[in-house]
């Protein structure tokens, strides 16, 4: 039997966070590693921190999977003597590839906010701020009866007639169509001046609008008329169900002092802990969340009208402009902690599409706070 490769593994990663979901500004995918190779087991985790790096060696993984991109800025050298060099070297030393899911992973569904959700017992109803899904064009063709095998094959083979999921899809009707053709025309059917009928079929297929050259070339190429009959459409872009954060219902009203405890209680424990924002009594049914830091989308909560935000990396001044405006109550945790629920999601779904594989999450710890000091 075929052995699992490093592609077969970033195959099914790519497929549940595609990487046309990440922002323009990230890094994500294969940061170093070889495609081919054999892989017999996978480590997850949030960050590639020396630790983890360690770990990954130690238990013998082939692929290292994380969240946050260890070369996101620009980088001019992956030299030993630098600290991220270093692990890039320990990896491809080892034979250990690293993938990362950014925020390609924080937008897909499920995504990094999804497993935050679970794990604090909130039923998702919608992405905070949804992606408009990717426009498509919808071209209408007319084709001779006898032709209509030809030209689909030649307007697959150009890209169109799927949208990642599906391949060769088409619909195509009965008709008839006439035409009538100059003297400047070289009818390939019917004759100059006359008036001619003909049996035809309307083919659809949908293809993106980065195909449109190559699809109408490829039309051109195997229609057999001079000058095919067709139209495009391009369908606007659409609300779609991927998006940054997630909105929902608690499975259980809490007031904030006991939903606090309940993330508190969820998530892994932190120097930085779980703090809250808001009156301890006011009644908690309905939530945002957003894995890592989520300041960015306090007006967009108050708009939504939840009852509570759960985020990280709140600061004082815009959580303060929040409450004083009447905003949703807030409930900070660590960066890490509010992402480390993603790991066992990223497992889970590379489990399941392979399962001959060994897959576990890291246990190492790698939010950078080591040492908390509070008043009881």
């Amino acid at each position: 039997m075929v052995g699992v490769t490093v592609g077969d593994v970033v195959g099914v990663l790519e497929g549940a966070y595609p990487p046309g979901l990440a922002e323009g500004w990230d890094s994500v995918g294969m940061v170093c590693g070889d495609s081919g190779e054999l892989v017999g087991r996978v480590l997850f985790a949030v960050d590639a921190t020396e630790g983890v790096v360690e770990e990954a060696v130690r238990w013998g993984a082939q692929v290292l999977v994380v969240h946050h991109p260890l070369l996101l800025r620009g980088v001019d050298t992956v030299a030993t003597g630098t600290p991220k060099g270093a692990l890039v070297h320990k990896l491809i030393r080892n034979g250990c590839a690293l993938f990362t899911a950014h925020t390609n992973a924080d937008s897909a569904s499920p995504g990094v906010s999804d497993a935050l959700a679970e794990v604090l017992g909130i039923e998702v109803s919608g992405p905070l701020e949804p992606k408009n899904a990717a426009a498509v064009d919808e071209w209408m063709v007319q084709v001779p009866l006898e032709y209509r095998e030809r030209v689909l094959v030649a307007l697959f083979a150009a890209g169109a007639g799927g949208d990642g999921r599906y391949s060769e899809s088409a619909c195509w009707s009965a008709g008839f169509g006439q035409f009538r053709p100059s003297l400047e025309a070289a009818p390939a059917d019917g004759a100059v001046g006359e008036l001619k009928t003909v049996e035809q079929e309307r083919v659809e297929v949908i293809a993106p609008p980065s195909k449109r050259g190559a699809v109408l070339a490829a039309l051109r190429a195997a229609h057999p008329y001079e000058e095919p009959a067709f139209h495009v459409t391009e369908r606007a872009a659409l609300p779609s169900n991927v998006g940054l954060g997630r909105v929902g219902e608690l499975t259980r009203p809490q007031t904030l002092r006991e939903f606090t405890a309940r993330v508190r209680a969820a998530l892994p424990a932190t120097a930085w802990g779980v703090r809250a924002a808001g009156d301890p009594d006011r009644m908690i049914r309905t939530a945002a969340v957003c894995g890592g830091a989520g300041d960015s989308f306090l007006g967009t909560v108050s708009r939504l009208g939840v009852d509570a935000y759960v985020t990280a990396d709140l600061r004082h001044h815009p959580a303060d402009e929040h409450l004083r405006a009447g905003g949703p109550a807030l409930i900070d945790a660590a960066h890490w902690a509010t992402e480390f629920p993603w790991c066992a999601q990223a497992e889970r779904i590379v489990r399941n599409a392979l399962p001959q594989l060994q897959t576990r999450v890291c246990p190492i710890r790698t939010d950078p706070w080591t040492l908390g000091a509070a008043d009881d």
